[in-house]
């Protein structure tokens, strides 16, 4: 059995700029016997994720908060509760619209590794 605490996950920015704790990946745990990774992301009040894209697939599940999820021309609100599928290759970028920090898991199979993201946009156009 293996449970992991959230808080022995090490806190660090993503490439987009979300606030992220890697929980999950068979690539840094070898003991691991799973395809994908699981990420705890945040995102400020106000502030929204780089736009990029990833060459696999993404799941997104909302646990706090309410944003608006972009992905390629498409745009639709989302909140707590809800579970988004992110298509691979998507330019997909998620943007906080509460007064509280939005929060979700973020499943990503095969596992995530940064060979595989793209940056589509700079920091400072945040």
């Amino acid at each position: 059995m293996k449970v992991i605490t959230l808080e022995e996950c090490a806190e660090f920015i993503g490439g987009d700029n979300s606030i992220l704790r890697e929980i999950l990946n068979p690539l840094k745990d070898k003991t691991l016997k799973i395809r994908y990774s699981i990420a705890h992301a945040r995102v400020k009040p106000g502030e929204r994720t780089l736009l990029h894209s990833l060459d696999r697939t993404e799941v997104y599940h909302i646990i706090q908060g309410k944003g608006i999820m972009h992905i390629d021309e498409e745009e639709k609100e989302v909140k707590a509760g809800d579970t988004i599928y992110i298509p691979p290759n998507s330019r997909q970028r998620i943007q906080n619209t509460s007064d509280k920090e939005l929060i979700f898991v973020c499943i990503v199979d095969p596992a995530w590794e940064k060979e595989g993201e793209e940056i589509l946009e700079e920091t400072d156009q945040r």
